[in-house]
């Protein structure tokens, strides 16, 4: 098994910064979201993500965000298994310093 790809906080937020287009996955549960979510993540539980296979392209990358880093990396080991490509965000949204905003002004 490969190791899984990482990103922090401050290189996600750097990256956004320059505008970079990302494909960010918030996997926290419902309650979790509503305190705030970084502008650009969808919204994704972690137990709904086996049915939602479909809204990923195995050419495209993906950066996987929860609460500490622990979820997001499960979810990444799992899809990473089915031959997707994915990126980690350690240390979760307790690390990060950037911008949220709260679930219900995320575009769907």
């Amino acid at each position: 098994m490969s190791e899984i790809k990482e990103i922090t906080p401050s290189e996600l937020e750097e990256r956004l910064k320059k505008g970079e287009k990302l494909e960010l996955i918030d996997v926290r549960e419902e309650e979790e979201v509503e305190e705030g979510m970084i502008k650009e993540a969808k919204h994704i539980p972690m137990g709904e993500i086996p049915n939602q296979l479909d809204q990923f392209e195995k050419d495209k990358e993906y950066i996987f965000i929860c609460r500490s880093g622990r979820r997001s990396e499960n979810v990444c080991l799992y899809l990473q298994d089915q031959g997707y490509q994915v990126v980690n965000m350690v240390g979760g949204m307790l690390e990060w310093k950037g911008e949220t905003i709260p679930k219900s002004q995320i575009k769907k």
